[in-house]
């Protein structure tokens, strides 16, 4: 299991918080192409996950299926992804599913949930997409995940269509910083480091909450 410590960064540039990684001491350098990424998020008619969220339920888990690559109506290698959290420390469970079409979402909720390990029904309620920047110290032991342009379409009484539509775009930059549990001790050298606050930040609940308001 992994922390994933958050920046939800409002008022700096990208190009600001880039250059702050770049020029930590630890010698961050980028790890991969940058790549957009896009999620379709699961739960239950009675949105217990996001609820639970919010609630700062310490174990929890969260259902989405992710793909990666600019905008296409048919998502040829999606990946079921069910996050838990137990306390400060995550995880997660990956699974290959089957290819889908956008605006056929049946068959992959039949699938999620035959797969979820959960008896409560899942159902698709939100897509989001955001482009992501990856850099990690020489060691690997420290990575970091820099995602913009976060875009976000609630799914209650709507099917995906191709293009996507956006229901709502946040403005700012979400960095995340990952590393394994026993580097806890190291990690205070990191965050020394990172001019920037810790703060919770969960894509789910925003993009749940930005079809409640």
């Amino acid at each position: 299991m992994r922390y994933e410590k958050k920046y939800e960064i409002k008022h700096l540039s990208k190009a600001y918080v880039l250059q702050a990684i770049r020029l930590h001491p630890a010698g961050f350098k980028q790890l991969y192409p940058n790549r957009r990424i896009n999620n379709i998020y699961f739960d239950t008619p009675h949105l217990t996950t996001y609820h639970q969220n919010v609630a700062g339920i310490a174990n929890r888990q969260k259902y989405r299926v992710r793909w990666y690559g600019e905008e296409r109506a048919f998502i040829e290698k999606p990946q079921f992804e069910i996050k838990y959290k137990q306390g400060e420390l995550g995880g997660k469970h990956i699974k290959q599913v089957q290819a889908f079409h956008l605006h056929d979402l049946q068959q992959l909720q039949k699938e999620i949930n035959q797969a979820s390990q959960t008896d409560a029904i899942l159902k698709a309620v939100l897509f989001n997409s955001y482009q992501r920047a990856y850099y990690a110290t020489t060691n690997q032991k420290f990575r970091i995940t820099i995602d913009h342009q976060l875009q976000y379409l609630p799914l209650f009484h709507r099917s995906l269509q191709y293009p996507i539509p956006t229901h709502y775009h946040e403005e700012g930059v979400v960095v995340e910083l990952k590393y394994a549990a026993e580097e806890d001790e190291a990690a205070d050298f990191i965050n020394q480091f990172l001019p920037f606050r810790q703060t919770k930040k969960s894509k789910y609940v925003t993009g749940i909450m930005s079809s409640i308001n």
